[in-house]
């Protein structure tokens, strides 16, 4: 993902929120930053506990929920009734895999190509018919594995 931060990197985008700095949100924060995928509260709650006697998933829920509002996280529910975070707060599309409810990051060439590609007439009828003014599109793919069997079609991986 976006990697480990400094301790002093992460204060300052604490402040610039206007979120009070303590350690677990630190750990917390840093921990989700340097995930290479999409974890849960309770996978980032095994990660941050073994440094962090004092941790409670409590506390891992309420700091997440926090920095969801604060726009620093991004919270993806699934399928199953618990959610995956994201501190890549981009514009940026996902992939969630049936059955898994894992997600990963579509490469940002190819999810730009397809947001840029949204037909201007059908978002100017739904704002028409919806009295609205589309502000952006969220753009969340559904796939599953591909078994060893299913080959591309068209050219197409």
């Amino acid at each position: 993902m976006t990697g480990a931060v400094t301790l002093e990197c992460v204060r300052e985008i604490f402040a610039r929120h206007h979120l009070r700095c303590t350690k677990q949100r630190e750990a917390i924060y840093n921990a989700l930053r340097a995930s290479e995928g999409h974890p849960t509260a309770e996978a980032l709650f095994r990660q941050v506990k073994p440094s962090m006697d004092s941790l409670s998933l409590a506390t891992v829920y309420n700091t997440l929920e926090v920095l969801c509002r604060a726009g620093l996280v991004q919270k993806m529910p699934t399928t199953n009734g618990c959610c995956r975070y994201d501190a890549d707060v981009r514009e940026h599309l996902h992939v969630r895999m049936t059955g898994t409810d894992e997600i990963q990051d579509v490469p940002d060439e190819l999810g730009q190509r397809l947001l840029q590609h949204q037909p201007a007439e059908v978002l100017q009828s739904i704002e028409r018919a919806l009295g609205v003014k589309i502000e952006g599109v969220n753009i969340q793919l559904i796939a599953r594995p591909r078994t060893s069997d299913s080959k591309p079609q068209n050219g197409t991986h």
